[in-house]
């Protein structure tokens, strides 16, 4: 049988591919089946042949008033069938004026199911069942006004109309696409024609399908006459559907997915698809239509607000198309838009700009103006670097576990114990100073650049709460009181004399400014300005032959000097109070040091003003040998003392000789000191004493650990700009050259360096690595290029033949070969393939001479054959076989400037991916040329990238992004982008960027100026590609103490400096694929180490919805007593997609749990009642049910206020936790039980890769283990507990647990996964029959393995998306995809196939099923005979799945998307939701379950109302819903459709509502215009534009109840703007009557950085003359303003400003959410409070119901229902 089904399946792909040959290369339909024979075609009605004059031949017309009379039908019977498969149908056609057409087509899918797909301008907006699919086609007369919309105008012209029947059904349905079954063209067009093909043709191009052209011309039989000398695109339309912006796969993507718009539109929300014809290349417009040219049309639609039912915008620009493939700028002479983001290294701050040429071009209309997710593309994560300005700035943190230093621009904060970094970034120049208060609340900076700009920042949020300059132009130090609230600073005024200033910085924190109290000018050097402790008012300074005492009084700041006697000629550096053991001391007992460059320390009592002690720190040594002893005190030429710390305890004290040094305060002996590699700069002891921070003035920061004596490095630098950098794959490795005349290797995943290699005489100018040998090559400014072993840390071979500086340096990606070039000319090649490596060629006068020394100087081809350079003029770009060194290309850059007066040249150049074959040239010109690398010829170019040439620019390898280095910024482009997007631009540094790359594993990006930055690259998807490393080396590598000893070795220089005192690290584990000869192949791996970090590729990895913050405490927060409570959690709707097996279901007991953000969400699927297991303080990223299902395992990620991730262990029958367990740093990816239960595995994310395993007996951990690559899965072996396995980056690692009394070890033996397995991560498994291990592949293959013999005997392709899922009984395997495929196979012969070894053959596994759901899938349960289950995807949904029945019911499923509104129907037995995924759902509001989903596709619906009830007819319930397009929709609820579509805004709809006797509409839009709309009619009578220029957040409507307000009308309304205002009205729409009765502006806040919170105001229900109103201000409260009064009557303080408000109708209740996760219940009557948690986002929505018995509150997606009890 199974050789007949294959048999079968042969004959069925012969005979498509026969039936494919004969329609190649294209079909006349109508000639094909006889159409003018009317025997296997048929009409009906009007149907006629006549002449056409444009076309000069026989056409048909079909007319008739009624379409579905009047047609031409092709087959003639409904049974039969056309069977043409052309992928693409053209219809060649012409509308008849003010007339109907339609054109039905029916296409059948690939399993044979019938799809009605139909074209007219009949229809109004586009619809969509499961068999059926509508797309209105709009034809619009380009004149100010329409007469009749929908109908076809005067001079419609013959359109060629192209549809893509293939990418429709997968775009639209997800079906694959089989063949054309029939067409009905109905009346009243004229027709001339039908053709399929499998080909796209460029209609406005004739000729031969096979003519050798940049695109196919349309066959001559097929092609519209054109008369000589006129534009074919004058004369027809040609209508392409979907449009070529429309990127789809060639496969089906996930069902539930809105389709991609069909027409070339801007980033915003979009209208419906419909085809998009076009007149003229250069022209497209925002709703989709057919343009119509006219003699008076302005080209323009009058713009919104109008009332009617469509409004469509009309603007000329530019499709910037290329047929030579995706393009940034076309050489047309077209209108261009160009875009630029500037980010600065912090995530999410930019600013876009935009510059518009020619033709003005609105960007939300321009389908050529996209710009390029995720934005930011780039997240700064580390920083190797320290100083810049000056080494004397690191401070401590006043709880000691972090130190802040200054890298140049960017102010770091280091944590000492973990070696994490975050950033203050916006400087744009060198810091110069810092500052940090005690309570470690205020940061201060200043930078360098004259005028000083300085900023005050919160320390916790890294957000900047000031910017002022200051009077002083450089300011030099900086100096806070302890409390925060005084600020000083000294530096140079513009005159050169000294200046200090005292700021108030009080009210800063609390939306204040800074206040200058006072600034004094002094004649005295000042060096270094400290603020007292004991007395915010007093100062001390010292300087050049002074020390001074300053105090702030009536705003003045006086000093007077201490008599130092003789020491008066001293040069003092440093200063600092003695502090007591037993508290702060009165200010009479204050004692100063002062230390000075002769070495000497002065003890000084501030209260008599005089020096009480004098010493001196004098070098001493030994009679007979040149090693100093201890230093001691006496008198004499001394050692410069650069600073000094003082503790309670002990003096630490940094000299010029390099030594730090401890003394007691007596300075009788010295008990610690530490030898650095150049002067000391800056010492600062902790505030516990323990440590000593310590920096030099060669860029190097650590601190000396006093209780174990050991000195720990914490950063090292360069100390003058970095030229160029290198990376190395195998290691992680990165190499760097200065103008310090170093070369420094560095750790890419510590950002610590290895080696440093110093040359005294000559300096490096360029580094490359050799690919595959730990060596790499250094080019020096004397003409050497050496070669250095990483190994042995010494020169292995040198080459001089060069004469000038060496300007380049590269290697072919297979090492075989090097080239260098100098700045005499010359290009040197060499072979590298022996490590005695020598010169092959040397040829002179070939790279142009005077190039400066880059990165980008030379370039290999990825491929390793061509090799490009610039030469041999500045104008030349050359293009040579990298083996021969035969010219093969050479493009002259200086003729591609035409616009320019002067010759272009060239600077940098790039080679692509070999498959693209790009070659990309920087010019001075400012602009990218991409050039065919073969050819020559110009693809496309990048104009204007910046002010300044682009020195620098790689691209990546999968061609996704350009880097380019752009004077101080790195800018990354989109290259895959058909349009020109424009750049990402992000700052940071404070010099030119001189190089910038990409990391090894193409995650992450290097930039390098004044200092070296580490990018991360967050354009992570579903489908991302990996790019894996090579497999780590076997043996493991030299341990700390080789390397130290093989640098002792180097006799020669440069030599290798290595940091002292050092702390060597355990060496890490070589895991071999097999076991050595004589072993047993087992390692302990409890403290194994591990290689750099490399993000998976595998969309398991859990990633959190959004950053949430965690709860936050705060002065006035009420948490409510556990029996007190006036909430409880009644419901949760929603579930976590973004998980990762974080649902589990047992069928035999019926338990059934998953997450949903915080939440553990226990429910019973017959009553719908559920529990909830609160408790985690971030997302929960996985769970595990154990074998007995007595207990429940969760997981969280780490949020701010905890240090580790949380994992909770839960009592099922008790729903209460009976553990808390931590140990993960990073999120927790698995959970796992052992089979007896005995023990719990847990698995940390790539960035933590920790495997850890806990006992369950008490919950203590057993063993943990940090492993070598990342894993993205792990399980037990259920038929041995002693046995687990992982998978991960192209291996399988199974681990043996071997017990030995209570302690229990891990052995690992690893195998690697087989080349015939294909390229991809493993990214899932599960265990079969012993001995059997199912691994599922990134690639979408399932691998077999023999866990006895550790092999893998079968792989097979099961998907072509990522199996992420694998579940299996004893026979039977399901396999779940990140395309949404859900596959059942037939696995009982995989026992059998594993005798035959390697020669198994995959085709005994059949597939059983299939079921295709909404996304990805993320966790599934079955029951043992895998015939039922539940699957969860990342779409947020829970599937019910039934194998025997082939069905698939979903259980639970929330919004995609934010949740934007909710509302109640007046009745309260539903409600609404609407979501920015553009659904309007329906709910029943007792069981929580959906009835009805109004979809729009591909807009956001962004507020909702429900209108009030009507004469007590509930059958006319409707809903308002508002989207970003401006439209609004009013849908009928009891008729579940849509009854009405109006225009209203031409922006982004904000807030909606009705009048209170439902006849009127009222909305608001993101520009501040309100519009009052007839809800029967959708006609706007009104506008107001009082709050124009800023979003209005919210519009309330109440019946008018209070009398005395002086006007008339019977509803009372509000809008409360973006501004902070609040208008106000009484109306009477019956007689459109509309008057002011109040308005309110509320006081700004002090500072507008960061994302405001929104200004929102409400009517109080239980007293009309009160209003409600809360937004960002000056403090954080309700303000309560009474109408009446005419004032503001209560306030009610809050902790954070609110983000939404809602009041009770029943009961004095105010709910309040918060951006800090948040909800607060305010009972108005009391004045009490409680709040609350549950949400993992900011609680931006809180909705009462009617009747005050619920509350409903959202955050992003998730939907809380809280019951209200006790009121």
């Amino acid at each position: 049988m199974s050789r007949a089904g294959r048999a079968d399946a042969k004959a069925g792909s012969s005979s498509g591919a026969m039936a494919r040959a004969w329609q190649h290369p294209f079909l006349n339909v109508f000639r094909h089946f006889r159409a003018d024979e009317w025997k296997r075609s048929a009409k009906q009605g009007d149907v006629a042949v006549v002449t056409d004059k444009t076309l000069k031949g026989a056409v048909y017309r079909i007319r008739g008033s009624v379409p579905a009379a009047n047609y031409i039908q092709l087959p003639k019977n409904s049974t039969q069938s056309l069977g043409l498969t052309g992928r693409y149908l053209y219809v060649l056609f012409r509308p008849l004026p003010s007339k109907h057409f339609v054109i039905h087509l029916d296409v059948s899918t690939e399993d044979n199911q019938v799809i009605r797909v139909s074209f007219s301008n009949l229809f109004k907006e586009f619809k969509s069942t499961a068999t059926r699919l509508q797309f209105p086609f709009v034809l619009e007369a380009r004149t100010p006004q329409r007469d009749l919309v929908g109908l076809v105008p005067h001079g419609a012209r013959w359109t060629c109309l192209q549809l893509d029947l293939q990418d429709i059904l997968l775009v639209y349905l997800n079906r694959r696409y089989g063949h054309l079954k029939s067409v009905r063209l109905c009346a009243s067009l004229l027709v001339r024609n039908l053709y399929t093909s499998d080909l796209c043709f460029e209609p406005a191009i004739s000729g031969a399908p096979g003519a050798k052209l940049p695109v196919t011309p349309m066959p001559r039989e097929m092609a519209f006459p054109v008369p000589k000398g006129e534009s074919w695109h004058d004369r027809y339309v040609h209508v392409r559907f979907p449009s070529d912006s429309l990127k789809v796969p060639s496969k089906p993507i996930e069902k539930s997915c809105s389709p991609p718009e069909a027409v070339l539109l801007g980033p915003g929300p979009q209208p419906l698809p419909c085809p998009v014809a076009s007149s003229k290349p250069v022209q497209f417009s925002v709703s989709p239509m057919v343009q119509i040219p006219s003699p008076t049309a302005s080209g323009q639609a009058p713009l919104a607000p109008k009332p009617f039912p469509e409004i469509s915008l009309s603007q000329e620009c530019s499709e910037a198309s290329n047929t030579d493939g995706p393009g940034f700028h076309s050489l047309e002479p077209w209108a261009q838009v160009k875009a630029s983001d500037v980010h600065t290294a912090a995530a999410g701050t930019h600013v876009l700009t935009h510059e518009l040429t020619e033709v003005p071009v609105a960007l939300e209309d321009a389908g050529s103006c996209k710009r390029f997710l995720p934005d930011p593309v780039l997240r700064l994560k580390g920083v190797i670097g320290f100083g810049g300005h000056s080494t004397r700035q690191a401070l401590w943190t006043p709880d000691g576990t972090a130190v802040v230093y200054p890298c140049h621009a960017v102010i770091v904060v280091l944590l000492v114990d973990t070696g994490e970094q975050r950033f203050f970034l916006g400087h744009t120049d060198k810091v110069s100073a810092l500052a940090l208060d005690g309570s470690s609340s205020l940061l201060a900076s200043a930078q360098a650049r004259t005028p000083s700009v300085m900023r005050l920042w919160d320390f916790q949020t890294g957000r900047c709460l000031c910017l002022f300059q200051s009077p002083v132009h450089v300011v030099c130090s900086l100096s806070f009181s302890d409390s925060g609230a005084l600020l000083c600073g000294v530096g140079k005024d513009r005159h050169g004399r000294t200046m200090v200033v005292a700021w108030g910085t009080g009210q800063v924190g609390r939306g204040g400014e800074v206040v200058v109290l006072a600034k004094a000018h002094t004649d005295f050097d000042v060096q270094a300005f400290r603020v007292t402790f004991f007395d915010e008012t007093r100062m001390a300074s010292c300087g050049q032959g002074s020390v001074r005492l300053w105090r702030l009084r009536g705003g003045v700041l006086r000093s007077c000097p201490v008599d130092l006697g003789e020491h008066h000629v001293l040069q003092f550096t440093d200063l600092a109070f003695k502090q007591a053991q037993d508290g702060c001391p009165e200010p009479s007992a204050a004692i100063l040091f002062v230390c000075s460059r002769s070495g000497h320390i002065l003890e000084i009592d501030c209260q008599c003003m005089v020096v009480r002690h004098a010493r001196c720190l004098l070098p001493t040594q030994t009679p007979g040998g040149p090693h100093r002893q201890k230093q001691t005190f006496s008198t004499g030429p001394g050692i410069a003392i650069s600073s000094l710390s003082v503790s309670p305890a002990v003096c630490a004290v940094g000299s010029a000789d390099g030594y730090l040094r401890l003394w007691p305060l007596d300075f009788s002996s010295v008990l610690l000191e530490a030898e650095h590699e150049g002067p000391v700069s800056s010492v600062c002891v902790s505030p516990d004493g323990l440590r000593v921070l310590s920096a030099t003035s060669s860029g190097h920061l650590g601190f000396l650990d006093t209780p174990s004596r050991v000195y720990h490095m914490l950063a090292r630098s360069h100390t003058a700009p970095v030229l160029a950098l290198a990376t190395e794959q195998r290691r992680g490795q990165l190499a760097t050259v200065s103008q310090d005349r170093t070369v420094r290797i560095w750790d890419l995943a510590t950002l610590q360096q290895l080696y440093d290699f110093t040359s005294s005489e000559e300096a490096p100018c360029t580094v490359t690595f050799h690919p595959t040998r730990p060596t790499f090559f250094c080019g020096f400014s004397s003409g050497a290029v050496r070669s250095f072993s990483l190994e042995a840390a010494e020169v292995l071979v040198e080459h001089t033949c060069h004469q000038g500086a060496i300007t380049g340096l590269t290697a072919t990606p297979d090492g075989r070969l090097l080239f260098s070039s100098c700045s005499q000319g010359s290009l040197a090649q060499y072979n590298c393939a022996d490590p005695q490596w020598h010169v092959l060629r040397v040829a002179a006068d070939m790279v142009w001479p005077d190039a400066p020394p880059s990165p980008s100087t030379l370039a290999v081809s990825r491929d390793g054959r061509l090799l490009a350079f610039v030469g041999p003029s500045r104008h030349t770009v050359t293009v040579m076989g990298s083996a021969s060194l035969d010219e093969l290309l050479r493009v002259d850059i200086g003729t591609l400037d035409l616009a320019s007066s002067r010759l272009d040249s060239a600077v940098a150049v790039c080679f692509g991916p070999a498959a693209l074959g790009h070659l990309l040239v920087s010019t001075s010109s400012h602009r990218v040329v991409v050039l065919d690398a073969a050819s020559g010829r110009i693809i496309r170019e990048l104009p204007g990238v910046h002010p300044e040439p682009c020195s620098s620019l790689m691209l990546s390898e999968d061609a996704r992004f350009l880097l380019m280095a752009a004077g101080r910024a790195v800018k990354v482009w989109d290259y895959t982008t058909q349009a020109n997007p424009g750049p990402q631009v992000y700052i940071g540094h404070s010099e030119p960027v001189q190089a910038v790359t990409f990391s090894p594993d193409q995650q992450q990006v290097l930039s390098a100026g004044d200092a070296i930055f580490l990018w991360d690259i967050l354009a992570t998807t579903e489908s991302d590609q990996s790019f894996p490393g090579p497999s780590p080396a076997c043996e493991a590598g030299l341990g700390t103490g080789q390397l130290e000893d093989a640098a002792s070795r180097a006799s020669e220089l440069p030599r290798q400096q290595v940091p002292k005192p050092f702390q060597a690290a355990p060496p890490q584990l070589g895991i071999c694929a097999r076991p050595p000869e004589g072993g047993d192949g087992t390692s302990d791996t409890k403290n194994s180490g591990a290689p750099r970090t490399t993000c998976p590729a595998s969309y398991k990895a859990f990633t959190p919805a959004r950053a949430s913050r965690g709860p936050h405490s705060a002065k006035g927060t009420s948490l409510p007593p556990a029996s007190g409570e006036w909430l409880r959690l009644k419901a949760v709707v929603g579930y976590s997609g973004n998980g990762r097996a974080n649902m589990v279901w047992r069928p035999d007991t019926g338990f059934f749990a998953y997450t949903c953000g915080r939440l553990v969400v226990v429910e019973d699927l017959h009553s719908g009642a559920q529990q909830h297991w609160p408790g985690h303080p971030a997302e929960i990223s996985t769970l595990a049910l154990s074998h007995s299902a007595q207990v429940l395992a969760s997981a969280s990620g780490r949020s701010s206020t905890t240090a580790h991730c949380q994992i909770r262990v839960w009592d099922v029958s008790g729903g209460l936790c009976q553990h808390l367990i931590s140990h993960h740093s990073t999120t927790v990816l698995a959970l796992a039980f052992s089979p007896d239960d005995r023990l719990l595995v847990t698995l940390g994310d790539h960035d933590g890769r920790t495997l850890a395993l806990w006992g369950t007996a008490a919950y203590d951990l057993v063993s943990s283990t940090r492993l070598p690559e990342p894993v993205h899965g792990v399980a037990f072996n259920p038929w041995d507990a002693g046995e687990l396995t992982c998978v991960g980056q192209g291996t399988v690692t199974f681990w043996f647990l071997q017990q030995r009394g209570a302690d229990i070890s891990l052995q690992v033996h690893q195998e690697q996964v087989p080349e015939t397995v294909g390229a991809g991560e493993l990214t899932s498994l599960c265990y079969g029959a012993p001995p059997l291990l199912y691994c599922g592949t990134s690639s979408g293959q399932v691998c077999v393995w023999d866990t006895r013999a550790g092999r893998c005997f079968l792989s097979w392709e099961a998907d072509d998306g990522g199996i992420g899922l694998l579940l299996c009984s004893s026979s039977r395997l399901v396999s779940g995809s990140s395309a949404g495929r859900l596959r059942l196979w037939a696995a009982g012969a995989v026992s059998e196939l594993r005798c035959k070894g390697s020669g198994a053959r995959s085709s005994s596994v059949l597939m059983e099923h299939e079921l295709v759901l909404d996304g990805a899938v993320v966790s599934a349960s079955f029951d043992d005979s895998v015939d039922m289950g539940v699957v969860g995807t990342r779409a947020g949904t829970l599937w019910f799945i039934s194998w025997a029945e082939g069905t698939s019911t979903r259980l639970i499923s929330g919004h995609r998307s934010k949740v934007n509104e909710v509302v109640f129907s007046p009745g309260e037995s539903h409600c609404a939701t609407c979501s920015e995924d553009g659904s309007v759902r329906v709910w029943a509001l007792a069981s929580m379950e959906l009835v009805i989903q109004f979809q729009v596709l591909n807009q956001s619906c962004l507020c909702l109302a429900w209108s009030p009830q009507c004469c007590g007819r509930p059958e006319q319930q409707r809903l308002a819903a508002g989207y970003g397009d401006g439209s609004l929709r009013i849908f009928s609820v009891s008729r579940t459709a849509m009854e009405l579509k109006m225009h209203p805004h031409p922006v982004a709809l904000t807030t909606v509502t009705f009048s209170t006797d439902g006849q009127t509409v009222l909305s608001g839009d993101r520009d501040g215009l309100v519009a009052v709309s007839h809800s029967r009619t959708g006609i706007t009578f009104r506008v107001l534009s009082d709050h124009q220029g800023a979003p209005i957040s919210t519009i309330c409507v109440t019946r008018k109840e209070c009398e005395d307000l002086g006007v008339e009308g019977t509803d009372l309304w509000l809008a409360a703007s973006g501004d902070q205002r609040v208008s106000v009205w009484a109306s009477d729409w019956l007689r459109n009557c509309c008057e002011l009765v109040d308005w309110l502006s509320f006081p700004m806040p002090a500072t507008t950085e960061g994302h405001l919170p929104p200004s929102l105001a409400a009517f109080c229900p239980w007293d009309g003359a009160l209003l409600m109103y809360v937004g960002p201000g000056v403090d954080k409260e309700v303000t309560i303003y009474d109408l009446s009064q005419k004032q503001v009557v209560e306030k009610i303080p809050l902790p954070f400003f609110a983000m939404s408000l809602s009041l009770s109708p029943g009961t004095r209740l105010l709910a309040i959410g918060f951006a800090e996760c948040m909800l607060r219940l305010v009972d108005c009557a009391t004045g009490t409070a409680q709040d609350f948690a549950g949400h993992n986002n900011a609680v931006h929505l809180c909705r009462f119901t009617p009747s005050a018995r619920l509350l409903f509150t959202a955050a992003c997606n998730e939907i809380l229902v809280w019951e209200i009890s006790g009121r």
